[in-house]
């Protein structure tokens, strides 16, 4: 015979400090209606970009009962991932590429999955009530959820925050069909701060708790496929995967701690690798570099893409050969950064010099326009 409701939630809370997670709350799927209106607007807006699956998906997204009409509870779970040092600081070291802080361990989708799976199976076998497990595997809205739930809430840039970890929660959820004791939502802290809004190097902001993802270097780097505009290359700096600009300026970060899962914590290929030696990764030679991050699923030619941007940046003349040998990459992505981060480094002279070697036998109308200045 399974466990009382009240027995239930607590056993399940034990559950979940024991399998690693750092918080847990719980929601029904009816608390997030508001969230599903901002959804439309976002998305009326277009200001999803190159993410179709968000507008292909945004019924179920909006609304968890459509995605799952048995669901009854929905638990939300959280895992600090918060970093040893100021994701700022590497800003200031424009030889080296700055890697969001999510990205400089493993990925968290295979660290939380299994962990959620653990509970989940448990619950099941339990209660005998069904159960999904999700972590960014379908349409679901962690972060409005998880402020129903009360782990948080979205803050102006729009991202989750914690009272107890700050900015740095990684999510993931379990649906069921068992009734499970609904936690309390809580509410919005950031007072009359705006910080995270005024760091921003793109205004990707149009208003507070708006983002406006085609500005967002967040997006431009990880989810964009094509070129990026010549607007956000400046101001991009050193970023080569992520933006954590409006993350780590929140005051609320007073309370953050060191991650304590250990995955999750950067290494050599994370922590500030050397622009010189990212230029020099072919296909092969990425994958084996990434094998097991984030980072990798974003594919080689999008991240050398990044990196060259980076390179443009630097002010390094070191960089000028790398740059140059990937003015013949196979990708026209690549060539055309490559156009334009040799157009930052190099003197003028060379430049217009390879320009009449390259141009009139480059077929990418892309690369051409770099080629260009246009």
């Amino acid at each position: 015979m399974g466990l009382k409701a009240v027995d239930l939630k607590h056993e399940l809370i034990e559950r979940a400090l024991e399998a690693g997670f750092d918080d847990i709350r719980i929601t029904t799927p009816d608390k997030i209606s508001d969230a599903k209106r901002g959804l439309e607007y976002y998305l009326k807006q277009g200001r999803h970009g190159d993410m179709l699956w968000m507008a292909a998906n945004s019924d179920r997204r909006g609304d968890p009962a459509i995605l799952w009409p048995e669901v009854r509870s929905i638990i939300m779970l959280a895992m600090n991932y918060g970093p040893d040092t100021d994701p700022l600081c590497n800003l200031q070291e424009p030889s080296t590429g700055t890697i969001s802080v999510y990205a400089r361990g493993q990925d968290y989708h295979d660290i939380l999955k299994k962990r959620l799976k653990r509970i989940a199976g448990w619950l099941y076998r339990e209660s005998g009530n069904d159960v999904k497990v999700f972590v960014d595997t379908a349409p679901v809205m962690e972060k409005p959820l998880s402020q129903a739930a009360g782990l948080g809430w979205q803050g102006k840039h729009t991202n989750l925050v914690s009272r107890s970890f700050g900015s740095w929660l990684f999510l993931g959820s379990i649906f069921t069909t068992a009734e499970i004791e609904a936690d309390s939502a809580e509410i919005d802290h950031c007072g009359n701060c705006r910080k995270c809004l005024d760091i921003c190097p793109t205004d990707a902001f149009p208003k507070p708790y708006q983002l406006d993802s085609r500005r967002c270097i967040s997006y431009l780097t990880i989810e964009h496929k094509g070129h990026i505009a010549r607007e956000f290359r400046k101001p991009m700096g050193n970023r080569i995967y992520g933006c954590d600009d409006c993350l780590a300026i929140c005051p609320w970060n007073k309370f953050a701690r060191i991650a304590q899962e250990t995955r999750f914590r950067s290494s050599a290929r994370t922590n500030a690798p050397t622009l010189k030696d990212l230029l020099n990764l072919d296909e092969k030679n990425f994958r084996q570099l990434y094998s097991g991050s984030p980072i990798k699923r974003t594919g080689r030619d999008r991240f050398i893409r990044n990196v060259l941007i980076a390179a443009g940046n630097s002010d390094d003349p070191t960089l000028v050969h790398p740059v140059r040998n990937l003015l013949k990459d196979p990708s026209p992505l690549v060539r055309a950064m490559a156009v334009w981060a040799f157009d930052q480094l190099s003197d003028r002279t060379e430049f217009e010099r390879l320009r009449k070697i390259y141009l009139p036998s480059e077929s990418d109308p892309d690369v051409k326009r770099e080629w260009l200045g246009n």
